[in-house]
């Protein structure tokens, strides 16, 4: 298995390159479109094709790489059940695994940042199990912190809230040493106490969180909704331009 992340220091933004060498197949998570070119370059150097493009969910902060990608690879496109966009795309079923060789992602629904969200969890079948070795958790759990609700709330982001905390619940069945690769790391607007560290795992979260501290879904959602963060400059604009795989149009 090879694991690449790839940090997006203007917006704060991490994706990552993963798969298995040994048959040649990778996948992109949460593809930034200003370093399409990086995934490919890389994915050259590594002498393997990228077969598959996996979207958490609709970005709101930035514009996804998937058609750049999905161009210039052929790759397939994979985006969680009910994500509402408008290009020729694979919808993720919960519990939906995405073969690449040796290695398998898994999806799990965590919805509550958007409506449709998705983690993935990653095996290496050569370790001899079939059980997750880490999770690319998009915008539901961060390091340090929590997705904010707001964003995709359609004027309800104390329901949206709500949500997320059963999401994050599942996240938390996990065991400890399950890795932790977000999609935002400290600077980001999608979440007010990241860390700057990119990484961790379910164990150390579980710990430290802060925002894991709050059994109860309603006071989970009163803390999480206070001094939010302004939305992201622009987010109307992205977000429709992602549902549609173009360009965002000028604000």
């Amino acid at each position: 298995m090879i694991l690449r992340p790839f940090l997006y220091e203007p917006t704060s933004c991490a994706s990552y390159l993963f798969g298995c060498t040994g048959k040649g197949r990778l996948a992109v998570v949460d593809p930034h479109a200003e370093l399409v070119d990086a995934y490919l370059a890389e994915a050259g150097r590594i002498g393997a094709s990228i077969v598959a493009v996996l979207e958490t969910h609709v970005q709101a902060d930035h514009l996804s790489g998937l058609p750049a990608m999905v161009a210039a690879t052929g790759a397939r496109a994979f985006l969680p059940e009910g994500a509402g966009v408008d290009f020729a795309h694979h919808p993720l079923a919960d519990g939906e695994r995405i073969d690449l060789g040796n290695v398998v992602a898994t999806t799990l629904m965590t919805p509550g940042h958007a409506p449709a969200h998705a983690a993935y969890l990653v095996a290496d079948r050569r370790r001899g199990t079939d059980e997750p070795w880490m999770a690319f958790t998009g915008d539901s759990l961060l390091v340090g912190d929590v997705g904010r609700p707001d964003l995709h709330a359609q004027g309800d982001p104390a329901s949206m809230a709500r949500v997320l905390h059963t999401s994050l619940g599942r996240l938390m069945g996990l065991p400890d040493h399950v890795s932790v690769y977000p999609s935002h790391f400290g600077g980001s607007v999608c979440g007010r106490a990241l860390s700057g560290n990119p990484f961790s795992t379910i164990g150390f979260e579980r710990r430290h969180n802060e925002a894991l501290a709050h059994l109860d879904a309603d006071a989970f959602a009163a803390a999480l909704l206070q001094d939010l963060p302004p939305a992201p400059e622009g987010q109307a604009a992205i977000v429709a331009a992602n549902r549609v795989g173009g360009v965002a149009a000028p604000a």
